[in-house]
């Protein structure tokens, strides 16, 4: 009886400590500012789908000319993803269409871009988009920007 007490003390006490660092890394991640939620689909065809497969929920961060991509399920400190800011090149807008309505926030507006030759759709908010493009626009001079 005692061992079964034990050891359910200490599952308990493991998941809380793992959502304490859950919380604790987003807190870290969002410390800086200049964060925004943004899905992330990497590597996806010319032709669109609609399934809603490979899309990641995520948190941006923008850090100089680029923008460090967080996994939200995800331990890890370090971004999963770096998009430079010279290296983005807007291709396509749309609202979210089928089943992806149902993977995607509410309020998403699906982005597509190309990344060093990489297909790759964002999907933000509005606001979030707003400021993207924004961010996209004010690169300094001399810098290639394509934004559709």
């Amino acid at each position: 009886m005692f061992l079964a007490l034990w050891v359910g003390g200490l599952v308990v006490a493991l998941i809380a400590v793992g959502l304490f660092v859950f919380g604790l890394r987003r807190r870290l991640i969002q410390r800086s500012g200049g964060t925004f939620d943004c899905s992330l689909r990497w590597n996806v065809p010319e032709e669109p789908d609609l399934s809603g497969k490979g899309w990641v929920y995520g948190v941006a961060r923008y850090s100089g000319d680029r923008i460090d991509w967080f996994r939200v399920f995800s331990y890890a400190p370090r971004p999963r993803r770096v998009l430079e800011r010279s290296a983005i090149e807007v291709v396509a807008r749309r609202l979210p269409e089928g089943e992806e309505e149902l993977a995607l926030l509410s309020d998403a507006v699906v982005l597509g871009c190309l990344h060093r030759g990489t297909r790759l759709e964002l999907a933000m908010s509005e606001d979030a988009l707003t400021g993207f493009l924004a961010w996209l626009e004010a690169a300094p001079p001399g810098q290639r920007v394509n934004v559709a």
